[in-house]
């Protein structure tokens, strides 16, 4: 693994976040809203919870332990979601730049939400996070699709064709 992979990825992870977040805001609010017994309830939910998820590795791999992840009651629209995640986004770009071959196996510990201490390779959480909100991207896709809305395509392979041409 190395740091050109992770910027790849997260190019990559950046991209497909912001063609479902455009997705998405086809919807009503309510739609928004709207639960669809998810393991995350509600798109803006799931948005939230991918949108907390990046950001508390990022506070991680920068040496905070936050207590608790953001509270989705805070983004009531998917254009809140997507400023929050885009200012996530420019940190992490700039955490990446500063990464070097040789830090990306080095060992991070943190403290998650419930209080336990856990220790992984930086490059490995990096890695994690990029997986998790493509699982989660998923389930906005099923929401759309149960709501009566076309999801985006958002595969790895479709945006490798979208940087060719």
């Amino acid at each position: 693994m190395n740091r050109s992979d992770i910027q790849y990825l997260f190019e990559y992870n950046n991209w497909a976040n912001g063609k479902t977040l455009d997705a998405v805001s086809q919807l009503t609010p309510e739609q928004f809203l709207k639960d669809l017994h998810s393991s995350h309830r509600s798109v803006r939910d799931t948005l939230s919870h991918i949108l907390a998820a990046e950001w508390i590795w990022l506070e991680r791999w920068k040496g905070t332990s936050p207590k608790a992840l953001l509270d989705p009651a805070e983004f009531p629209t998917a254009e809140s979601v997507r400023r929050k995640l885009s200012q996530v986004e420019t940190e992490r770009a700039e955490f990446i730049n500063g990464l070097t071959d040789e830090s990306l196996a080095q060992p991070i510990t943190y403290t998650n939400t419930k209080g336990e201490q856990w220790t992984y390779q930086l490059g490995h959480m990096l890695q994690h996070v990029a997986n998790h909100s493509s699982y989660h991207r998923g389930q906005v896709t099923t929401m759309l699709r149960q709501l009566g809305f076309e999801p985006a395509p958002v595969d790895l392979l479709v945006f490798m064709d979208v940087k060719r041409s």
